[in-house]
């Protein structure tokens, strides 16, 4: 595996020069940033991240994320030329090196919490969601904010939004999907770039809009349409987990080879669909972080791995769920999974 870190540009607090001491950090996971999805990232763009990098030992073969249109995911009368834009992004990051392409399909909101600074017992604090909470947010009469998002919407932009994605459903949505998907594999495919899905977080539909990469029957459909190897997932542990149906060991045993980019966090789940994020050790949440590991590499798994939100400790302050501190203890965690993992397999095989 490769261990990477998320970077969210020149602005991030998180530096390149406190990322590279990270222990077996091979490198960063980030995206063009100030470029509208929909847009063609400019070569200059893609490779100024690339060499930033660089200077700072670190490799620039992640990308998270292009983000997908609504346009796209609704079925819009532009989505062919939008669909051909996002090809061409991926046909420049396979010229620039980027092997890994992380994105998503979830309609007008990416990840939601309904808290961002749950008070944990041990002082830290943490993203944490709770399902009566986020319904009580209506969306159509509130101005939403919450990290995650790729844009922000009027509300009157939102309600109309909802409205169609209400309309067309989930098979509307898996329609899109299937188009999208069948355009853009082959681009991918020659390109040397690797398609990594996301899955819902949650994994479920929220304030009435489809969610479909929510579990194991819908990644085989998903899988399924597109058999190339370049049609891939990332696996979420912390968003496929959220659901208790959801049994990740089976999952990652199952798709290992599939999986090209693995987001390992721990969430503690404290009733029906209501959770709050925890560090990375098995025993701190209700995932065993072990298993999955020793799932993955038993079956193949050889892909990018990053330490996904982190708690704010040590009086740190910055960007909900990616400060350094936290994150960067979960990295050396994973290090230490995958070693134990891989030398315990190897002693097995001898």
């Amino acid at each position: 595996m490769k261990l990477t870190f998320r970077w969210y540009g020149k602005n991030d607090p998180v530096t390149l020069d406190k990322i590279r001491q990270i222990p077996q950090m091979s490198g960063i996971v980030s995206a063009v940033y100030d470029v509208a999805p929909g847009k063609v990232w400019s070569e200059s763009s893609i490779l100024e991240i690339k060499e930033m990098a660089q200077a700072n030992g670190l490799e620039f073969e992640v990308v998270e994320s292009v983000p997908v249109p609504e346009e796209i995911k609704y079925g819009a009368p532009n989505s062919d030329e939008l669909i051909e834009n996002y090809c061409e992004n991926i046909r420049r990051l396979g010229k620039a090196g980027v092997k890994c392409v992380c994105y998503n399909f979830m309609p007008v909101f990416d990840w939601l919490r309904s808290e961002l600074e749950h008070q944990n017992t041990d002082g830290s604090n943490s993203l944490a969601y709770n399902e009566e909470q986020v319904l009580a947010m209506d969306p159509e009469k509130t101005s939403l904010s919450l990290p995650g998002w790729d844009e922000s919407y009027t509300k009157e932009e939102l309600s109309r939004l909802i409205k169609i994605y209400k309309e067309i459903g989930e098979e509307g949505l898996w329609k899109n999907l299937e188009k999208f998907l069948k355009k853009v594999i082959p681009v991918a495919s020659e390109a040397g770039v690797n398609m990594a899905i996301h899955p819902d977080d949650p994994p479920w539909g929220i304030f009435g809009l489809p969610r479909i990469i929510t579990c194991e029957e819908n990644i085989d459909r998903f899988l399924q349409i597109v058999p190339d190897n370049a049609n891939g997932i990332t696996l979420c542990t912390g968003s496929l987990g959220a659901s208790t149906d959801n049994d990740l060991v089976k999952m990652a045993r199952k798709y290992a080879k599939r999986v090209h980019f693995l987001h390992l966090r721990n969430i503690k789940i404290v009733g029906k669909r209501e959770f709050y994020e925890v560090a990375h050790p098995s025993e701190c949440g209700s995932l065993d972080m072990l298993e999955i590991v020793k799932a993955l590499v038993q079956n193949g798994f050889d892909g990018y791995v990053r330490p996904d939100h982190g708690r704010m400790i040590w009086n740190e302050s910055g960007k909900y769920g990616y400060g350094l501190f936290d994150r960067a203890l979960g990295a050396t965690y994973i290090v230490g999974l995958f070693e134990a993992v891989e030398k315990m397999l190897g002693d097995i095989n001898k």
